[in-house]
């Protein structure tokens, strides 16, 4: 079997069981800390962390369910809330009904500007959560419970199972026991600890999210005539509903809740991608070459907010600046490969990929040392080897199509040592026969 062959499957394949290699321990942890119990009535608190590089959580934001294990209750909630109470006619001679009494509650957080006496700390995003290297403070949700037995269950608390986050293409594991977490109290001097705490962990998976992959990469250079565009049908096919420009379908026009996921509308392309992201190789220095990268949303139906691309490409380690985007590294083995970047955009400035249109899209451009050992525009080195939008892996042209140096300059290239030692060798000879001559 081709070896590219086999090395594509086995990323695709761990990419379907939810490991990503350029952020190995890339995760989303729910986890819950037994504060106070008693006889019937438990106090909790919940905290949904991000613990993945680049990949977010956007908005309609988390989604939170689980299952119960002895038909608990929900008596008040602080920072969420379910999206329904559901039956709680057996609290009825109660002088107040539960929060909740589904035996599977969905949780969702309180949207920002939510009544202070509802708050905690780190709440009411709407279930945003931010990847940990574009925001570290913002990466984390939390909120309070008071948790009751059931009229004919145990007074002991028990943890759920079956956790879901609500966004597509996580799946959870059930939670699991682990240290005690500790509470820092009086500015460090006294530590308090929670009763218990478990985890659960989520993991993400493209394949799993959606069928179809979400962008593709065009590449261009300034020695090649043609512009590279993406693979035709990358995203889906032209027979997919689409709007062609300068059109306005009435469904546009239509009223969405903003706070559900709408399905992508994307403007009509041979490659139907919601985004493309373009890879310009612009200009060539002694010393250094530029590159220019653009991202446009095709999406007639969504701004990206807080969207971000990483890149993989071996010259990235010798990146000199960066214009217009944030830029950071990425070294997810912790050893000399450095050969990923993640770029974002500059809050208030370029932050949010606006949808489709004129100013539907966001630029910036690389200068980039050369390494002489490796650097060449030969075969296609100068280009990408993977790119990826918000997490997801965008489909790349085929190798062979390539931008390729003209073959004059390939030639002059491989010959030019040749030629500079026949040059030497000339002048040599024609001083040599002027000295004769004289």
């Amino acid at each position: 079997m081709d070896a590219m062959l086999v090395v594509t499957l086995s990323i695709n394949k761990m990419v379907a069981d939810g490991y990503d290699p350029l952020d190995p321990f890339g995760k989303i942890i729910i986890k819950w800390d037994l504060l106070l119990s008693s006889p019937g009535r438990h106090s909790v608190q919940v905290i949904v962390e991000n613990m993945q590089e680049y990949r977010h959580v956007e908005k309609p934001g988390w989604k939170l369910s689980w299952h119960w294990l002895n038909k608990e209750v929900i008596w008040d909630m602080r920072g969420a809330e379910t999206t329904e109470q559901g039956n709680c006619s057996a609290f009825a001679s109660s002088n107040n009904l539960p929060h909740c009494c589904l035996p599977r509650p969905t949780i969702v957080d309180l949207l920002p500007g939510a009544s202070y006496n509802l708050q905690v700390s780190n709440c009411c995003r709407g279930g945003v959560l931010t990847s940990m290297s574009q925001d570290h403070a913002n990466h984390v949700s939390t909120f309070t419970m008071d948790i009751g037995s059931s009229p004919d269950g145990p007074e002991e608390f028990s943890i759920p199972y079956n956790f879901d986050i609500g966004v597509p293409g996580y799946s959870c594991d059930n939670a699991t026991s682990v240290a005690p977490t500790k509470f820092s109290t009086d500015k460090g001097r006294r530590k308090t600890q929670a009763l218990a705490t478990w985890e659960a962990v989520c993991v993400y998976s493209q394949f799993r999210s959606s069928q179809s992959p979400k962008c593709c990469v065009s590449l261009s250079a300034f020695y090649y005539q043609n512009i590279v565009p993406c693979p035709t049908c990358s995203c889906g096919c032209s027979s997919s509903p689409c709007v062609k420009k300068g059109e306005m379908p009435p469904y546009l026009e239509q009223k969405h809740d903003p706070y559900e996921e709408v399905s992508p509308v994307v403007t009509c392309s041979d490659h139907m991608c919601p985004i493309r992201i373009h890879w310009h190789v612009k200009v060539n220095y002694r010393e250094y070459w530029r590159v220019k990268i653009t991202a446009t949303n095709l999406n007639t139906m969504k701004n990206y907010t807080n969207w971000n691309l990483v890149v993989l490409h071996p010259n990235l380690k010798s990146v000199q600046q960066v214009f217009s985007f944030n830029y950071k590294s990425l070294t997810p083995y912790q050893n000399s490969i450095n050969d990923t970047g993640m770029f974002w955009g500059v809050q208030f400035y370029n932050d949010v990929l606006l949808q489709a249109g004129k100013i539907g899209n966001v630029q910036t451009e690389l200068l980039l040392k050369k390494d002489m050992g490796n650097f060449t525009f030969k075969e296609g080195w100068a280009f990408p080897r993977r790119i990826l939008f918000n997490g997801d892996e965008c489909v790349m042209p085929s190798p062979d199509d390539y931008p390729r140096l003209p073959k004059s300059a390939s030639l002059s290239s491989s010959s030019s040592s040749y030629t500079t030692i026949i040059s030497f060798v000339t002048i040599v000879f024609s001083f040599l026969f002027h000295l004769l001559l004289v």
